[in-house]
């Protein structure tokens, strides 16, 4: 989820009436995220109740043998023909061994002695007897996996320790949530768009207070990102019904119609594009709150205006990075595809108005609207609730002059001339 911006200082005192207001806010938010939770968890028989999928069964095995050049390799190709020797490792035929050809072209990458390799068994006769022949079907890579994923763990625990810690629970439960509830509960044919919601909401609450504390900081980020959140999804509903998507815009989305007619497409990709943005979004609202706490700290004289327009400019920058990475990340997703249509003889809107590019750019503009959008929204929430704390000063310092500046609002003028 979300980085984590706020600093190592504590948070200046909150009115009491302050915190019952926004709780009065969050509670129902909250109280209907666990009420959705509780309706639409999934039952059943388990998490593919009424799916029938049936997948040939898959074994470990390893490369024990390559004999290149020892198999005919098609005409007028430069491809090599290799027989592989492979070693089945699990499964009720541990230990024996079987062969397969090979034909692997330039830059493709060969099969190796010792290499680690997943096999499957083909599929049985008509009568249910016998098995079938092994075939290669892919690499093993869970032990790089899982070192990666160590090395991942310690580097953010050295550097962010109890705090760095708590995020990776958070991200723990994330997935917990995706795999326990929002997965199972489309598969079992309820509104994507619905199970999408709520299973973001609940990992909003989860994560963000868990990483930045149960405070009033978190609170007014999390109202923020509720709100963005809101017109994320809004804004999503109107352009996937305006541009006519169906949600068979990959092959994975054909199959899947196929195997589960139950999951409704369409409310699948919507609600795609709404947890896909909550990634991005706590960290930009998180961001923002902890601005207008750490200018009101510096300056307690500061008012709404000056608040809200001294963060706003902080929001700016940070908003000119993160929609770039935002449409660079759905980029390098999809990059082979766009390299596959550059090279075709396609005209450039033909190809960017077929489905399965223009659902990335849905997706890429309607995520980047609601992250624009959240930071006035987190800022004018932030700075509300900041600047109706009265402060424990009894004699706040005078405040200094007033600027003008592009955003309309009145800004301090430089300390120095002030001063002067």
């Amino acid at each position: 989820m979300g980085h984590d911006h706020s600093h190592s200082r504590p948070l200046p005192p909150t009115p009491p009436r302050i915190r019952r207001r926004l709780a009065y806010t969050i509670a129902p938010f909250i109280g209907l995220t666990l009420g959705f939770l509780l309706l639409l968890w999934p039952g059943g028989d388990g998490p593919l109740s009424g799916v029938d999928v049936e997948l040939p069964p898959q074994f470990d095995g390893t490369v024990v043998g390559v004999e290149e050049g020892a198999c005919e390799a098609p005409p007028n190709t430069n491809f090599v023909c290799s027989v592989i020797e492979v070693r089945v490792e699990t499964g009720a035929d541990e230990g024996e061994t079987f062969t397969f050809d090979q034909s692997v072209g330039a830059g493709s990458r060969t099969l190796a002695v010792d290499d680690p390799v997943v096999v499957a068994r083909g599929a049985t006769d008509a009568q249910g007897a016998g098995g079938g022949e092994y075939y290669f079907v892919d690499y093993r890579r869970g032990a790089p996996l899982v070192a990666l994923a160590l090395l991942f763990v310690v580097v953010v625990v050295a550097i962010s320790r109890l705090r760095g810690a708590l995020s990776l629970l958070g991200l723990a439960i994330s997935l917990l949530v995706l795999v326990r509830f929002v997965m199972p509960a489309i598969l079992e044919g309820s509104d994507p768009v619905l199970v999408a919601v709520t299973g973001s909401a609940a990992i909003m609450f989860v994560t963000l207070y868990l990483a930045h504390g149960v405070n009033v900081r978190t609170t007014t980020a999390i109202l923020g990102t509720l709100a963005s959140l809101a017109l994320t999804g809004g804004l999503a509903i109107a352009f996937v019904e305006l541009a006519r998507f169906t949600g068979f815009g990959s092959e994975e989305a054909t199959f899947l119609q196929i195997s589960a007619e139950q999951v409704n497409l369409e409310g699948l990709l919507l609600g795609g594009i709404i947890i896909g943005t909550l990634g991005v979004l706590d960290d930009v609202t998180v961001t923002q709150a902890s601005a207008v706490w750490e200018l009101r700290v510096a300056n307690p004289a500061y008012s709404f205006r000056r608040l809200y327009s001294s963060a706003l400019r902080i929001g700016r920058d940070h908003i000119a990075s993160t929609v770039n990475t935002l449409v660079l990340a759905y980029v390098g997703a999809s990059l082979p595809l766009l390299i596959l249509f550059t090279i075709s003889s396609r005209p450039l809107g033909g190809i960017l108005t077929t489905e399965v590019v223009a659902e990335e750019i849905v997706r890429t503009l309607v995520g980047s609207i609601g992250l624009v959008a959240s930071v006035p929204i987190t800022t004018a929430l932030a700075a509300a609730v900041v600047s109706a704390d009265p402060g424990t000063d009894e004699s706040p310092p005078k405040e200094p002059p007033e600027d003008d500046d592009d955003s309309g609002f009145k800004v301090p003028k430089r300390e120095a001339e002030w001063r002067d």
